[in-house]
């Protein structure tokens, strides 16, 4: 039975004209066979199948990661590649560095010639889907489950397969893998998650530790950061990270875990081409929404401390108002609201007013401890949970998960008498920082499509100049990202985990949602805009003298430029990158809005 939680993990790949064949290379006690005609799948006996094709005709893969259809039929997805990044609890945990799709069917005939093009759309984005970095796995090793979770299960559950044990939150491929959940499947369907591993063997005063960051990101209202936001009916938030910090020395084991998520009311803030769009909050019941999401937040993890990180004046004050509304109106035991205006506070670079957050909160970090485990006895239990928002859930918000962090790794390492209370350790404290600021670049460039902000603080424990210039490019990289190519990423995570799903006959008897057209203003005013720049520059530099007629050049080109700027901006939501696969709340939110 203890081989049954470990998955093949590299395999030779047969393909055959009707059949693909999935052979461990090592020790192979059975074979998966896949019908390309039928798309049924079976485990076989190891001697008892025969390969029809040379030994040596096959192609090498580390591990199956399921199957999806698209309009030409089923496609087999598999991974190609594997970067070793570390030993996790006496486990290898890999990041996915490369995977191939393959179509069941052997032609593309019986499509016509529209469906072919829609059917290498749907392709790109599964591989665009599948190359989004920060995607691990482990061959034995439960990636979905915190160490707390691990050790507060039956025993029965220590024998299921590691795909149909996995915490349906994170397993990231769980839509692929739907037809393979049968038991005979256990050691072929490999789980991934999204999100970030980071696993450091360091020493510490002669004391050997591995130090490790794992997050995982939630496949519910999975999305792109304008796109997905707030709340929906069943309690579920967008860019939702659950980050466990791992300490391992021997048989000793320490798991601290925080949680990340947007605001659970049911707001928007779709782009429209302003640089901050403005943000949008619905009329519908905010209390409900925030009530499940917080009663699923308290059974899993305990009590509750909501930090919130969002500006209290401006643009943002109109959803700290709601959120705090919502906490008072529901009252929820064990729970508690915790705001903090980040920007107000650490104006000017001032990010020592951070140590007020952290002295407001750091009786609750005692009272919640952490998890610690000796020689698979359980010692301490993490009884409640920090979870943080800003407005993306991204930058300021890392900037004080970090903090927690480190708060709790002193802690730690105290309690394992690894340190002393005042003792310095200048390797320790570059690695956490760094390993945190490439935590926040990772989930940051998962949701935002760029690097995060503020991670010169991060690695420094300081602000820079530098660190503020590098901001700026990013802010600029994600306004364009969010804009003009977000709506393809939206529909490459939809399509991978099954939020939409291809119709059979799409694209002939049924209607296919990439078929689009844009409104006859998405190209004329950008063309316009092209002419009218590129005249009123040649105005500007091309004459030896400036006239008054060069002048009334300059004036009209620069009107027309303004004008159409202008008219370009007024329908901002008219020349954005919008998502096709609509699920109906996308497709409603193109209607014009009450903005907060």
């Amino acid at each position: 039975m203890a081989d049954r939680l470990f998955i093949h993990d590299d395999i030779k790949l047969y393909t055959t004209s009707d059949k693909f064949y999935f052979e461990p290379t090592i020790n192979p006690t059975e074979i998966m066979i896949i019908d390309r005609v039928t798309g049924e799948a079976s485990v076989k006996a190891y001697g008892t199948v025969k390969i029809p094709i040379p030994p040596n005709a096959y192609k090498p893969v580390c591990g199956f990661l399921g199957s999806i259809k698209l309009i030409s039929g089923l496609y087999l997805v598999v991974a190609k590649y594997r970067i070793l990044a570390g030993r996790l609890n006496g486990h290898d945990i890999f990041q996915l560095a490369g995977t191939d799709i393959i179509p069941y069917a052997r032609s593309t005939t019986h499509l016509t010639s529209k469906q072919i093009e829609d059917n290498n759309t749907y392709e790109r984005m599964l591989r665009a889907a599948l190359e989004t970095p920060g995607i691990y796995f482990s061959y034995g090793y439960d990636l979905t489950h915190t160490l707390q979770r691990l050790h507060s299960v039956a025993a029965d559950f220590h024998k299921m397969s590691l795909a149909s044990r996995a915490d349906s939150r994170f397993l990231w491929n769980g839509h692929l893998l739907k037809d393979f959940s049968h038991d005979q499947f256990a050691r072929f369907a490999l789980p991934i998650i999204e999100g970030f591993v980071s696993i450091n063997n360091v020493t510490v005063n002669g004391h050997q530790l591995t130090w490790s960051l794992v997050s995982r990101r939630c496949v519910h209202r999975a999305g792109t950061r304008f796109y997905m936001r707030g709340v929906d009916t069943q309690g579920n938030v967008a860019n939702y990270v659950e980050t466990e910090q791992i300490i391992e020395r021997g048989g000793e084991k320490s798991s601290f875990v925080q949680t990340r998520g947007s605001i659970p009311l049911y707001w928007s803030q779709y782009p429209d081409l302003k640089y901050k769009p403005r943000v949008t909050l619905s009329h519908e019941d905010h209390v409900a929404a925030y009530t499940k999401h917080l009663r699923d937040q308290h059974q899993r993890y305990g009590n509750q401390v909501l930090v919130n990180l969002i500006d209290q004046r401006g643009s943002e004050e109109a959803l700290e108002h709601g959120y705090r509304a919502a906490v008072a109106a529901a009252a929820l035991p064990g729970v508690r609201y915790e705001p903090f205006d980040f920007h107000a506070e650490c104006r000017g670079m001032r990010y020592h007013r951070l140590n007020v957050l952290i002295d407001r909160i750091a009786h609750e970090q005692t009272e919640f401890g952490y998890f610690l485990s000796r020689g698979g006895t359980v010692l301490l239990r993490q009884s409640g949970l920090f979870r943080t928002n800003c407005i993306d859930c991204l930058d300021r918000t890392n900037v004080v998960q970090s903090l927690l962090a480190r708060l709790q790794l002193n802690a730690a390492l105290q309690l394992l008498a690894v340190t002393t209370a005042n003792s310095v350790h200048p390797h320790l404290d570059t690695l956490f920082n760094n390993v945190w600021a490439d935590h926040a670049d990772m989930i940051s460039t998962q949701y935002s499509g760029t690097g995060a902000l503020k991670t010169d603080f991060t690695r420094t424990g300081k602000r820079t100049h530098v660190g503020l210039a590098r901001d700026g490019v990013n802010s600029l990289t994600r306004y364009y990202k969010n804009n003009f190519s977000d709506g393809f990423r939206q529909d490459s995570i939809d399509l991978i985990l099954g939020k939409y799903v291809v119709a059979e006959g799409e694209g002939n008897t049924v209607p296919c949602p990439l078929r689009r057209d844009r409104d006859w203003k998405y190209i004329t005013f950008p063309s316009v805009l092209l002419v009218a720049v590129s005249m009123f520059c040649a105005s500007a530099t091309l004459p030896a003298r400036y006239s008054s007629e060069v002048l009334l050049y300059l004036m009209f080109w620069g009107a027309a430029v303004g004008a159409t700027l202008s008219f370009i901006f007024k329908h901002g939501k008219e020349f954005v990158d919008w998502p096709r696969l609509d699920r109906g709340e996308l497709a409603a939110a193109r209607a014009p809005q009450t903005s907060l």
